[in-house]
């Protein structure tokens, strides 16, 4: 698989990406284990009805970390450095749902080199379930990866 970036100056007002995941019982239990949380609440369905959701809930964080990897493997890409965030969480999401993350550039700063990124987490049931701005500096060198199946990525300058 190769991963190759965007850089600032062929970032266009409107472009976006867009990525789609179902949510895995082992993608939150994994981030707890980052986390080092204990809160059984996100993790089982017994736990979660005792803040009002009847099914396990997904840390916020997990939809955070979509946008994130979307930023950093897709629009701009490889070398994307993260300046700010600003999310509101709106609905739920719990294992099972499928989330589609979307971010769009809706602004460039050329003095900065940095781009406004309207980003977008919507279920399987088209509803928005967080959303939010986030300024991303983009890369000013073209960037290549070569991901091997064994998680390790070559760096190829030339692309």
């Amino acid at each position: 698989m190769k991963l190759e970036n965007v850089v600032f100056e062929e970032i266009e007002i409107g472009q976006s990406a867009m990525r789609i995941r179902q949510v895995q019982l082992s993608d939150i239990q994994g981030l707890g284990m980052l986390s080092d949380a204990e809160s059984l609440d996100h993790l089982a369905k017994e736990h979660a009805s005792n803040i009002a959701f009847q099914d396990a809930v997904v840390q916020g964080t997990w939809t955070a970390a979509q946008i994130s990897a979307l930023i950093s493997s897709q629009l701009p890409g490889p070398g994307a450095v993260y300046l700010s965030q600003d999310l509101k969480f709106a609905l739920p999401v719990v294992v099972g749902d499928v989330i589609t993350t979307k971010v769009t550039v809706i602004d460039k700063n050329l003095q900065h080199g940095s781009l406004i990124i309207d980003c977008q987490c919507s279920n399987q049931r088209k509803e928005e379930v967080v959303f939010g701005i986030a300024t991303v500096r983009a890369p000013t060198e073209k960037v290549c990866f070569d991901i091997k199946p064994t998680n390790q990525a070559a760096i190829n300058t030339v692309c």
